[in-house]
């Protein structure tokens, strides 16, 4: 975290910018690296929340706080109306966990050690939740399809409403199902936590949460502020910068801690912050941003177009195939990260 915190630096820079009324464009990058440093700094806050609330709230916490820089950011995007952003980002968080993430994860610890074992009943639990957003995004999307334009604005806010309450349902379920009617299944996990003592009180890391929270929605609005600007500027298209900048930027700080387990041969917490940092997304953020939508009187819905649809559920499928057995390599990390630059590339060439 030392290096990552150097880039604070960009926090007093992106704020003068803003004030200045410079360039939108050094705005957009300035608060892009003001943020990476931010959501590591609350992530590190959460888990020293966590160890000193023991195994089971730790769990919870983290599960529930994960991808907290991200939704503040896509908040920000939704207050503004952006939706085709916020649904981008989306997507973006969903693939680029599971195959960016994850590919990164088993093919650097691949590299380390020939034959990396997991957890086959959480990688399946997690499977099976991903799948089940599959259906949730793609269910609405065919039906409004048939039904063709006629009265589909009044239908689908209903339909993604109704969805969204599925979603959230499913995943307050399956935060009980992990954390106690089958706490015995993430056993192995609680006990690597267990063995971490906190650096710093409780106290310091909720002062320290909030704080962090306060400067990630300050720069949050910065940058949704200036994405216009760089659309029409740069020649990066809103899709592009959903799918790929967005959730990098927002996730940076938990990607690399997936990577660094997978290459101390903890696979089991690698996947459980890669693949269930999708699932979090898919089952909590997604529907979460549908309802906050409605206190801002302006409905969002989880109508997602075909391609983003088509990347999630060949992310998802690839992903559970290499999860079936229980065991991961380096070619198969490899693989994972070849689909993502080829769904990336595609997302690059997008038209605005």
């Amino acid at each position: 975290m030392n290096w990552l915190n150097v880039m604070l630096i960009f926090i007093p820079i992106s704020i003068v910018l803003e004030f200045l009324h410079l360039n939108p464009s050094l705005i957009f990058w300035s608060s892009c690296l003001a943020i990476l440093p931010l959501a590591g700094i609350m992530g590190e806050a959460t888990e020293e929340i966590s160890k000193c609330s023991g195994p089971g709230v730790g769990g919870l916490l983290n599960a529930t706080f994960g991808n907290a820089a991200e939704l503040i950011i896509t908040i920000f995007a939704l207050k503004a109306g952006m939706f085709e952003l916020v649904k981008a980002s989306l997507t973006g968080s969903i693939i680029g966990n599971i195959l960016l993430v994850l590919g990164l994860s088993v093919f650097l610890g691949g590299l380390k050690h020939k034959r990396q074992r997991f957890n086959t009943m959480i990688a399946g639990t997690n499977a099976s939740m991903l799948l089940l957003a599959v259906i949730a995004l793609l269910v609405p999307a065919v039906f409004m399809h048939s039904i063709g334009t006629k009265g589909a604005a009044q239908v689908s806010q209903g339909l993604s409403f109704g969805v969204a309450l599925v979603l959230m349902a499913t995943y307050v379920l399956s935060l009980y199902f992990s954390f106690w009617t089958h706490r015995d299944v993430i056993r192995g996990m609680e006990c690597e936590m267990e063995r971490e003592m906190p650096k710093w009180s409780r106290n310091k890391a909720i002062f320290i949460l909030l704080v962090a929270t306060v400067f990630v929605a300050l720069e949050s609005e910065f940058l949704v502020g200036s994405v216009e600007h760089v659309v029409a500027s740069v020649g990066l298209s809103e899709f592009f910068i959903g799918i790929i900048i967005i959730p990098i930027i927002g996730n940076a700080a938990e990607h690399g801690a997936a990577v660094i387990m997978a290459m101390k041969n903890r696979m089991d917490l690698s996947l459980g912050i890669a693949v269930g940092s999708s699932t979090q997304i898919a089952l909590f953020v997604a529907p979460l941003l549908v309802f906050i939508s409605i206190l801002f009187n302006n409905p969002m819905d989880l109508i997602f177009n075909p391609f983003e649809i088509t990347a999630i559920a060949v992310s998802v499928m690839i992903a559970n195939l290499i999860s079936l057995d229980g065991e991961s390599n380096w070619f198969e990390g490899a693989q994972l990260l070849a689909a993502y630059i080829i769904i990336a590339l595609a997302f690059f060439y997008i038209p605005h």
